[in-house]
């Protein structure tokens, strides 16, 4: 029981609670009790990739969390909620929607290395206690900007939901109005300060896909692009298709994971330990250097580039994380398998 569970998490589960399904399901089928760890934070309300590590594969986790990540999201234009997505209090409004064509002139002001402030709703730690509990109380969180990189981010072809449409109104799942007594911040206008005229190609919302490094909020990036285009935001909609090696096409539902609790087969469920290394070069080990290596010793007289390898042995068997200087390994993580 070494190896990984990509869930295509639906919308509504914590990933905790993703983690405490595996172990249930393990426990179903029999196995008994497995270490299980998850590779990367998704909120309740996203969708898609969650890779989760059992046994010895438990010991990438933290590699994972520090992989790149893909994301879908679609931006809602007018509103602007406290925790940035469908279900937070409405804090600002707006009557000004923009074009695609102010869409795409603005994107490339968000690609690449940028600053960017997190939500007040988010898991970091401010004086040792978690930003959401204290915006949860009602404490006025002042969040500091931290760079983070974009790799990419587009427009998702034929995505754009026009004024003029039908169904450009409010998504599943978001309120119409502010219902916490409470009034939304003062109106943004357009430049002019003039609303939108009748009949102008003018978008309600929009989906784009973005490749972000780690700790990269989307629900700041959409709200940071709205703002560009004269403005307010949130997100409606957010799924993850890609987190470090893992992609959607490898995912399974809940119900397919729940049915390898009912006798599925393992193979269909569970991939590898080496599914999680794709990204870094494998480096064949000779069996002295095999044994050298799982016992933690430094192996010398190799040769091969200097960089981070996985080391495997004469029956492709991950041996280590083993990182190469000079003619020298040395163990980064090893692997008990």
């Amino acid at each position: 029981m070494n190896g990984w569970i990509i869930l295509d998490k639906p919308v509504g589960l914590g990933s905790t609670q993703a983690v405490g399904a595996v172990k249930r399901v393990c426990r179903e089928a029999g196995l008994g009790k497995v270490k299980v760890g998850h590779g990367g934070t998704l909120d309740p309300l996203a969708s898609g990739v969650l890779p989760i590590a059992l046994g010895e594969a438990t010991k990438l986790c933290g590699r994972m969390l520090d992989a790149s990540k893909t994301y879908d999201f679609t931006v809602r234009f007018g509103m602007e909620t406290a925790g940035l997505d469908a279900e937070g209090e409405v804090v600002a409004t707006s009557d000004v929607r923009p074009t695609l064509a102010e869409v795409k002139a603005a994107l490339p002001r968000f690609t690449g290395d940028i600053d960017q402030v997190p939500p007040a709703f988010s898991a970091i730690r401010i004086d040792g206690e978690r930003a959401y509990d204290r915006a949860r109380k009602g404490e006025a969180v002042e969040m500091k900007a931290r760079g983070v990189t974009v790799h990419s981010l587009a427009i998702l072809p034929g995505t754009g939901k026009g004024t003029n449409e039908a169904g450009g109104g409010a998504q599943a799942g978001e309120r119409d109005s502010d219902t916490s007594g409470k009034s939304p911040a003062p109106l943004h206008h357009a430049a002019d300060g003039a609303p939108p005229r009748s009949g102008e190609d003018r978008l309600e919302s929009i989906t784009l896909t973005a490749h972000v490094s780690k700790g990269t909020y989307i629900r700041s990036l959409a709200r940071d692009i709205a703002r560009a285009v004269g403005s307010v935001g949130h997100v409606t909609m957010l799924r993850r298709t890609k987190a470090g090696p893992f992609t959607l096409e490898r995912a399974i539902s809940l119900d397919k994971l729940n049915a390898f609790g009912q006798g599925a087969a393992q193979s269909e469920i569970i991939l590898p330990l080496e599914a999680g290394l794709v990204d870094i070069p494998a480096l064949d080990l000779s069996p002295e250097a095999a044994g050298a290596i799982r016992q933690g010793r430094v192996w010398t007289g190799v040769s091969t580039h200097d960089g981070l390898y996985w080391g495997r042995d004469a029956e492709n068997r991950p041996v280590a994380l083993i990182e190469a200087l000079a003619g020298t390994l040395k163990v980064v993580r090893g692997f008990n398998l």
